[in-house]
């Protein structure tokens, strides 16, 4: 069994960065995979980042590429989202996920763990 909590969310101005935290609970190591999705009001939940626990390999939805950035702290069991150049568009509440897979899945359904959520808003 996995436990996800996220924090680190907030209000920041357009242009602006923030960070997430994820820490994981339970194993990690060979085909664990933790990803970030996010919700906005109104929208389904779409996907943003993932990493491969082990490697590291990465990978980003279109909206993000090139401004945020997904990263893993093993000894910490914690996985971090830095967010740079933040739009009003990116406002959401952004969920940690993970599962054991081979493969790096975009869909929501194919993760098997889920953190609670931390809001981010980007003022304009």
């Amino acid at each position: 069994q996995v436990q996800l909590v996220e924090s680190g969310g907030g209000l920041v101005q357009a242009g602006g960065s923030l960070r997430l935290s994820c820490a994981a609970s339970g194993r990690t190591s060979g085909t664990f995979v933790m990803g970030w999705f996010r919700q906005a009001p109104g929208k389904e939940r779409e996907f943003v980042a993932a990493i491969r626990w082990s490697g590291g390999s990465t990978y980003y939805s279109d909206s993000v590429k090139g401004r945020f950035a997904i990263s893993r702290e093993n000894a910490k069991n914690t996985v971090a989202l830095q967010m740079n150049s933040l739009k009003p568009e990116d406002t959401a509440v952004y969920y940690c996920a993970a599962e054991y897979s081979l493969a790096i899945h975009r869909r929501e359904s194919e993760y098997d763990y889920w953190g609670q959520g931390t809001q981010v808003t980007v003022s304009s």
